[in-house]
């Protein structure tokens, strides 16, 4: 087994770890911050798979910019509602079958499909292939996902201000 492999299946075991203790943990504090392990370990797979680029994204919008308006929302809706906040998980068992189906169902279509296998990085530079998608033919659904992020920050605003 090489190191890179043994990397990745040490990421993956974090990975997998963190994402079920976001899933299983009552307190939702602690589920955010195994989000931020679970979130860096993606950014993690990434970097393994040679992609600095989509590292860098990993890291700076999610497992930075997401992970802190969650904490943000906790901290809010924990003031306005006056106590801690609980998650329960009800339906354990249920979410369980469905994700085994889900990883079946994936399983079994990888192994039917006529990709090739893994070899080495596409040519090019993909940092400037995902540039010009992003200021061309998806330009007006990227600025569009912009706006509705600031809506939704402005209404989160809105409904987090007290009354008096």
């Amino acid at each position: 087994m090489t190191l890179e492999a043994a990397g990745f299946w040490g990421v993956a075991v974090v990975l997998l770890a963190s994402s079920l203790a976001v899933v299983l943990t009552p307190n939702l504090f602690h589920a955010v911050l195994f989000l931020a392990v679970s979130l860096v370990a993606t950014g993690v797979v990434f970097l393994l798979l040679q992609s600095p680029f989509l590292f860098a994204v990993q890291l700076l919008l999610y497992a930075g910019g997401v992970v802190t308006i969650v904490v943000f929302a906790i901290m809010l809706t924990e003031q306005l509602v006056g106590g801690r906040i609980v998650q329960t998980s009800r339906y354990v068992l249920n979410g369980a079958v469905l994700a085994a189906g889900f990883f079946v169902a994936v399983a079994g279509f990888l192994i039917r499909s006529d990709a090739p296998a893994p070899g080495r990085a596409a040519p090019g530079d993909p940092t400037a292939e995902i540039g010009r998608a992003l200021a061309g033919p998806y330009a007006l659904p990227f600025e569009l996902l912009g706006v509705l992020l600031v809506s939704a920050l402005l209404g989160a605003l809105y409904f987090a201000r007290s009354d008096d």
